[in-house]
């Protein structure tokens, strides 16, 4: 046939008689000129543009912007495309109709189509360029375009075509989109008037695109890209080349920032807070977070409808193709003329539909569509999720900041509890919005696909939907008894990780007392209930995974089965196969309907905790400590909203002078002003009613030094918290002096108007105060952070203070000096290292007042001097600084101006020393006798840096080794990149990522063999079974077509089956073997589903216990290398990870997997040919999978690693509340945590970006094979029922080829839990069982506690420097020892060796004549006590901190408490011997912990006991107690005593000196302090 425009198979196809206008092919190329004109102009415009930006540099996205009605344009143009697209489809499938080859009808529209695409491509680079001028060329093409559509349509109408002709429809609807692309152009024109106006306006792109900073861009790309996600190319795509940082990808936008979103929420939850009456009942957090963000949850659901509905396209363009397949062929050519107008053909909508290849493509444009839906339904809701979780953070953080601290410390709110709502949850919250949009999508989504069913199926689909809907509520009460093991597991595991966490920080303590195994078997035993609990958890997931997998063919069995018996009507394999389709879209709603409400119901849950935890007490009605509410005494209300200003006019009321003189902390008070603080008649509690501190009457004068002294408990942090109103007052007032500028009279009594004025003046301003709690606190930052503490770094007063806390050689220790990060994720300090970086914080503060709370708890003398002189009385007082100071050092009584002396919650004496001295004779004598023991210490203290350099030595010890261990690693494994670095912060050391198969090996060989060969086996059977009944139906349907068209065509089926009971038995006759194959189907689902899950739980158990074991039995050189949070991450993240996560991976994996091979080879065993377009598509595959896991996994990383930081900003923030506030620094912590979470939330957001980045790319490619496979099928001569099996596969590879990438990455990044955990099962072991039999160790051994050493030689490990060298010494049964010497000298190392903690690898200890080396060490390390530095003890009961073996009566622990001065203490408690011990024995305070350390070793009757400088940390009256219990009930045993202070072993009947690991001298005291020059002399000389 010759190609002509017009077509030539008529003679007039060109003439004009009957007007130009009346030609129709006139009319379509008159069609063609606003299209080439547009193309004409456009191009030379583009390529000199783009020529030029070639040249330059890409133009930053600093300039774009979107013109008005830009969304409405990318929607009209799309529109316009795919009309084009139908209208060319028409034109050519009408072209075959004709006689010759008609150009006219599709020409125009290809060239439409070419324009249309041009015209965006070029609207889009006018505006990323912003020169709106431009723009009217598409103006103009709109103008013409419209009206030669309108020409065309006209001639349509007058020719009395109408709707039922398709091409009249198209026309009619492309004059509309022509008609609106011009009015969206003529409202650009309007509002920029760039054109045919005098002043155009200028405009600047938003706010974000010109900070550069700003580097998330969905929210201002073009609609393609947002769809497509194509501007995250270059970050995906350069992730291979260098992992992808912080920097890279920079800050969120405004509108995304966590402020912005919290201000939202706020608003809302404060309008619910008004429109409440009642003030108990509290604001709804539903609402607000309705108010907030249900804009966008709305049109999430909008986007997911639509996905959903364009979902039953496939199934529906499935079933045209197979009915249409040879249909055809024997289209009827006689009636060609029937429709000819204009001398061409029309034809009608239902016509286009029956063409195979037209339904081909509309298949594909409809999966292409309805996957971008989809996708932008997901990234709405998990934007707005993320925005959420973002003002809940901030919500709670504000609480936080403004909870009383009774609160906290009554555990009415627990660090746990808050850990738990930032951590889990807001997440729960987030979760839900995620999943949110499902709840209503998915009704919508099942009543569609049981209506289609019904419509291809009649009666018999209703019982498959029955089979459906009645297996749902079971897999509803699966999943929520999968919600209560999973919580009742992660109960157990928080369990297990306490006890964990004990035994790791008390595994010194542990190991000396032979005590690991009992607290092993505490962790065992939670664990084998965790692990009860797991593998129910495991039982449910495997149900839920089978009925997931069975269902849909227990359904399609059900309806087949009854259809062959029921309907008269043949199974025809179009409807089949639709129907097949139709069951696998109606599976995934109703599978994901469980976890849905499962999430709903989670989200109720959590709300709850959180609108508690909103509603709980605030920090007392002091309401000037937050700032944000108005004063409370109602006459201030007039101030109310000055409060921001700093300076407030007062003339009106008060005279004062100098008002107008603006508040500069610098001025230091004039003496005029000589109390700082007062408190009246102040009764004081922590929560119950019982008042803690009751009548305070307290001044603390201006710019002097008082102390407050009393015994242990006596109140003394207390009184300064209640005077920083952390207390809840019962009655009296705390006043503050007021600003030093303001010079107002004070005289304790306060007129009416006068208390306002005290309340609002002196509490509102009272500036921030330095303070230094007891128990250190120290902020995950780096020392220098740590001092300054947001003030600004003054070189020459950072060293002033460095100095006078002796920090320098501390920090002259750390690897990177002030620099090195501290805190609970950097490197751990020791108590007196933490302590005096507290102190330097309140000293470096440039504050009036300085509140110390016991600073030389944790130091030795010799610190605590240096401290004092330097610190206290130089540096503040020379600064008239008001310092408060909490001591237990009675000989610093001398230096200070006031003194307050506390008893039992009450103020026993205020005044000078001198006043003391003649008021209170007693009290002032009873301070005397321990002042002069105090002051012989401290003359004969000498080797006071015993403590502080000990620490030093550890922090040194710790980072040799450290890089010891460091330089064997690298050794080790040159592929490996150092471990550490994995849980440090420099996650993005350069890894590319290859899947670990050795881990995954590793991982596997621990569940076993068996179970993996029965998971492989079982997974390949149930595939190919799963084939097999889908190959049986399209057989069976087959032969149902074929035998139909054999017979007649033309009769009616009804008529015809009746007639033939042969064809009725033959159809049957599939039937038996139908049920067979699904009945093994469902049989080898449940078998699958049960051995990938317990596959799991073996591999879990295995790993945990080897971890277990293999750590709680590594020598104790390994804890110092290893800091403690990396062991805890093992067991916590680690652990959870390999018991929870990686089954369900590992099976969705293997499941997809194999999904997507048989659907391949079912498609190429259908069509061979499709293995030709197979190949590219392979390519481009694995080209995306291999870019998205790099960039997955470095943005998986961040997310992780950033998430840790807010984390634990939370928890320091809610540790250190009494501290930030004192120092009045709520606002920088804020900001902080702002900037924290806006960090997370960026990678969470890329990381989901990237996500749906690849599910648009791998749902297109799913679209692409569905296409070819639909051509391959159309154009050979297949059986219809193969055509349609292979097209059901293709459609089910859509929904599966993302997850195969998706878990393919996440089996990745959690295979380095496996990993992580694998490199720590390879640490050695100690040696516990000893060449020496236990049975040939006599019963009562030790008897007497004779030691004898021999040529000792002891090193810390086999790769360092001996710390002992041959040490000779004979220590006679029943001696009293003291071991003395300079730090570094070896004594503990000598106390470790006692117990074969260390490396002796030459010499021996020989006790009681035998060989400690050659015990077994659960023997050796059971038969001897030891007292340590710092007092551990265990949470549980008394009983078990005692005797945690059960093996002594009550009586003797009894005993043991009383010579311990306990005894009436433990009586006093509920429950006495079983008594509560919280964590770490926080409810005791640190002399009485150190009290149960020693009646500890009192019960263990052992002869030898061991002394490791254990009064280092308690106050004078707690020491003597210990030194005369250990001279009385010890009196016949041998102790050895490692003296902190050498006064302590001036009565010892022999001394060892060590000097650097050598012993120098040995005799007993008096002799050698006989010796002028012996060291022992020089070190009691010392410090004189």
């Amino acid at each position: 046939m010759a190609l002509s425009f017009c077509g030539n198979d008529r003679g007039n196809a060109y003439s004009v008689d009957n007007g130009v206008l009346d030609n129709g092919c006139f009319v379509d190329a008159l069609n063609l000129v606003p299209h080439v004109f547009l193309l004409f102009i456009t191009f030379p415009i583009l390529f000199i543009g783009w020529g030029s930006q070639s040249s330059k540099v890409q133009i930053h996205h600093n300039t774009w912007l979107h013109f008005p009605g830009h969304n409405l344009r990318w929607i009209l143009t799309f529109t316009l495309l795919f009309v084009h697209v139908c209208e060319i489809a028409e034109g050519i499938v009408s072209n075959t109709r004709m006689g010759s080859y008609h150009l006219h009808l599709f020409m125009p529209a290809l060239m439409g189509f070419i324009a249309a695409t041009t015209s965006v491509v070029y609207y889009h680079n006018i505006e990323t360029a912003n020169f709106p001028k431009l723009l009217l060329a598409l103006f103009i093409y709109w103008i013409l375009a419209f009206f030669t559509k309108m020409i065309k349509l006209w001639k349509f109408a007058e020719a009395k075509l109408g709707v039922n002709e398709l091409r009249f429809c198209i026309t009619a609807v492309l004059v509309v989109l022509y008609g609106l692309l011009m009015a969206v152009e003529i409202n650009v024109i309007r509002v920029r008037k760039y054109v045919f106006f005098a002043n155009p306006q200028r405009v600047k792109p938003p706010e974000d695109l010109q900070d550069l900073g700003v580097r998330f861009l969905q929210p201002f790309v073009n609609l393609l890209s947002k769809a497509t996600y194509w501007w995250m190319n270059p970050l995906i795509i350069g992730a291979h080349k260098r992992p992808i940082e912080l920097k890279k990808i920079g800050k969120l936008p405004i509108a995304m920032r966590a402020l912005t979103n919290y201000m939202r929420l706020k608003d809302s939850y404060e309008e619910q807070r008004q429109k409440t009456e009642d003030p108990e009942k509290s604001p709804s957090i539903w609402k607000s977070m309705y108010r907030a963000f249900g804009g966008p949850i709305l049109l999430s659901s909008t986007f997911r409808y639509m996905a959903d509905l364009l979902g039953f396209a496939g199934p529906l363009c499935i079933s045209g193709i197979v009915e249409n397949l040879h249909n055809s062929a024997d289209f009827d050519r006689t009636n060609k003329t029937a429709n000819m107008t204009f001398g061409v053909y029309f034809m009608s909508s239902t016509e286009l539909l029956k063409n195979t290849s037209v339904l081909a493509v509309l298949l594909f444009l409809a999966l292409v569509l309805q996957r971008t839906f989809l996708q932008a339904s997901y990234y709405v809701t998990i934007e707005t999720g993320i925005n959420l979780r973002g003002a809940l953070l901030a919500m709670i953080y504000n609480k936080i900041l403004r909870l009383s601290t009774s609160n906290m410390s009554m555990g009415e709110m627990t660090l746990g509890q808050i850990n738990n709502l930032v951590a889990i949850e807001t997440n729960q919250l987030m979760w839900f919005l995620f999943l949110c949009p499902n709840l209503w999508a998915m009704p919508v989504q099942i009543i569609m696909g049981v209506i289609l069913l019904y419509y291809l199926l009649g009666n018999s689909a209703l019982i498959g939907a029955g089979v459906i809907l009645l297996l749902a509520p079971v897999q509803y009460l699966i999943a929520t008894k999968l919600a209560d093991t999973q919580k009742s597991t992660l109960d157990y595991s928080t369990d297990r990780l306490k006890k964990t966490t004990e035994i790791l920080k008390g595994i010194k303590l542990l190991k000396l007392y032979a005590w690991e195994n009992i607290f092993c078997d505490r962790v065992e035993e939670t664990r084998g209930k965790e692990l009860t609990s797991l593998k129910t958890f495991a039982l449910y997931t495997s149900m839920s995974i089978f009925l997931n997998a069975a269902i849909p063919i227990a359904a399609v069995l059900a309806t087949f089965v009854t259809h062959a018996y029921i309907e008269e009507v043949r199974l025809s394999p179009d409807k089949a196969f639709a129907s097949l389709a139709l069951f696998h879209i109606l599976v995934t709603p109703l599978f994901l309907l469980s976890t849905v409400v499962r999430f709903a119901v989670k989200a109720l849950v959590s709300v709850q905790k959180l609108s508690e935890f909103l509603q709980s007490d605030e920090i007392g009605d002091d309401s000037w400590r937050n700032g944000e509410m108005p004063m409370s005494p109602e006459v201030c209300k007039k101030y109310k909203y000055q409060e921001n200003t700093k300076a407030i006019n007062r003339k009106g009321r008060y005279r004062m002078d100098n008002y107008e003189q603006p508040m500069r902390r610098q001025l230091r008070p004039t003496e005029t002003e000589d109390v700082a603080v007062e408190v009246n008649d102040g009764f004081f509690t922590w929560g119950s009613n019982l008042s803690t501190l009751s009548d305070i009457n307290i001044r603390i004068p201006t710019g002097q030094l008082t102390m407050i002294v009393g015994q242990v408990g006596c109140g003394k942090s207390s009184l300064l918290l209640a005077m920083l109103g952390e207390m809840q007052t019962i009655s009296g007032k705390v006043y503050w002096s007021k600003l030093p500028d303001y010079e107002i009279l004070f005289d304790g009594s306060i007129s009416g108007h006068d208390t306002c004025l005290s309340h609002e003046e002196q509490s509102k301003n009272r500036y921030s105060v330095a303070y230094a709690a007891q128990k250190s606190w120290l902020l995950n930052a780096t020392v220098e952070e740590n001092i300054t503490f947001g003030s600004p770094f003054n070189k020459q007063r950072y060293k002033e203070v460095i100095d006078a806390c002796s920090l320098q050689p501390d920090i002259d220790l750390l690897p990177f000096g002030d620099q090195t990060e501290i805190g609970e994720r950097g490197i751990n300090l020791s108590g007196g290292q933490r302590q005096r970086i507290c102190v330097a914080r309140a000293l470096y503060q440039n504050t009036n007042i300085v509140f110390l709370d016991d600073p030389f708890s944790a130091l030795d003398i010799h610190l605590s001097d240096h401290l004092m002189q330097e610190g206290i009385l130089k540096f503040l007082q020379d600064d008239k600084r008001t310092v408060v100071l909490v001591t237990h050092k009675l000989q610093y009584l001398i230096h200070a101006d006031w003194i307050i002396a506390m008893k039992d919650g009450s103020v026993l004496r205020e005044g000078t020393l001198k006043d003391i001295q003649t008021h209170d004779v007693e009290l002032y004598e009873h301070w005397k006798t321990l002042m002069n023991r105090q002051d012989q210490e401290l003359e004969k203290e000498t080797e006071m840096e015993s403590q502080t350099t000990l620490e030093r030595k550890t922090l040194r010890r710790a980072f040799y080794s450290r890089e010891a261990k460091n330089h064997i690693d690298d050794e080790d494994e040159e592929e490996e990149v150092e471990e550490e670095d994995d849980d440090n912060m420099s996650t993005t050391t350069s890894r590319r990522s290859k899947i670990q198969w050795k881990m995954c090996c590793r991982y596997l060989s621990s569940g076993g063999f068996l179970m993996v060969f029965l998971m492989v086996s079982s997974k390949l059977a149930k595939h190919s079974v799963m084939v097999a009944i889908d190959y049986c139906l399209a057989n069976w349907t087959s032969l149902n077509r074929h035998n139909q068209s054999l017979n007649d065509p033309f009769v009616n089926s009804t008529n015809y089956t009746q007639n033939d009971d042969t064809q009725i038995a033959q159809n049957r006759s599939y039937v038996p073997v139908f049920i067979i194959l699904c009945g093994a189907a469902i049989a080898l689902c449940l078998i699958t589903s049960l051995t990938v899950e317990f596959l799991g739980v073996a591999a879990a158990t295995n790993l945990h216990h080897n971890l277990l074991n293999k750590i709680i039995h590594a020598p104790i050189r390994f804890f110092d290398v290893t800091p403690l949070g990396q062991i805890l991450n093992r067991f916590s993240a680690d652990t959870n990870i390999i018991d929870q996560h990686i089954p369900p991976t590992l099976e969705s994996l293997t499941r997809s997997t194999l999904l997507c091979l048989s659907a391949i080879g079912v498609i190429a065993f259908v069509t061979p040919t499709f293995l030709i377009a197979l190949v590219p598509l392979a390519v481009a595959f694995y080209f995306i999978q291999k870019y998205f896991r790099v960039a997955s996994k470095d943005l998986q990383d961040l997310d992780d690693s950033t998430q840790l930081p807010l984390l634990c900003h939370f928890s320091e923030t809610a540790e250190g509340l009494t501290t930030i506030r004192a120092f009045r620094h709520e606002a920088r912590f804020k900001q902080r945590m702002l900037e924290l979470t806006d960090t997370n939330n960026t990678a969470y957001l890329f990381l989901s970006a990237a996500n749906r980045w690849l599910e648009v790319r791998t749902d297109y490619l799913g679209a692409v094979i569905v296409l070819t496979a639909a051509v391959a099928a159309i154009w050979s001569t297949t059986e219809s029922g193969l055509v349609g099996l292979g097209l059901t596969y293709a459609l089910t590879v859509t929904n599966y080829l993302n997850w195969v990438v998706r878990n393919l990455a996440d089996l990745e990044v959690q295979m380095a839990a496996v990993k992580k955990v694998n490199s720590f099962l390879s640490t050695e072991s100690e040696n516990y069982e000893g060449s020496m039999d236990v049975s040939q160790v006599p019963e009562d051994w030790p008897q007497h506690g004779e030691i004898k050493i021999h040529d000792l030689c002891v090193r810390y490990d086999s790769n360092l420097k001996p710390v002992l060298k041959q040490v000779n010494a004979h220590i006679n049964p029943g001696q009293k020892v003291g071991i003395c010497g300079r730090t570094g000298s070896g004594k503990s190392s000598l106390s470790l060796a006692f117990f074969n903690m260390v490396d002796v690898f030459e010499g021996k200890i020989v006790i009681d004549g035998i060989d400690i080396c050659k015990l077994p060490l659960q023997t050796l390390r059971s038969r001897l006590s030891i007292i340590l530095q710092d007092p551990v003890l265990f949470s549980g009961s008394i009983r078990l901190n005692l005797d945690p073996e059960r093996t002594c009566t009550d009586d003797r622990l009894w005993e043991a408490l009383e010579i311990a001065q306990l005894k009436n203490m433990v009586k006093a408690l509920p429950g006495g011997l079983d008594a509560v011990v919280t964590e770490g024995g926080e409810n005791f305070s640190v002399g009485q912990r150190q009290l149960f350390c020693l009646a500890r070793a009192f019960v263990r009757k052992s002869s030898i006991l061991i002394m490791d400088e254990a009064t280092a940390s308690i106050d004078m009256a707690t020491e003597n107690i210990l030194q005369k219990v250990v001279m009385t009930a010890f009196a016949d045993r041998t102790v050895v005593t490692i003296a902190h202070l050498v006064s302590s072993i001036l009565e010892a009947e022999q001394v060892l000196v060590f000097s650097s690991g050598t012993l120098v001298e040995s005799d007993s005291a008096p002799n050698l302090l006989a010796q002028e020059n012996s060291l022992f002399s020089i070190l009691v000389r010392t410090h004189k």
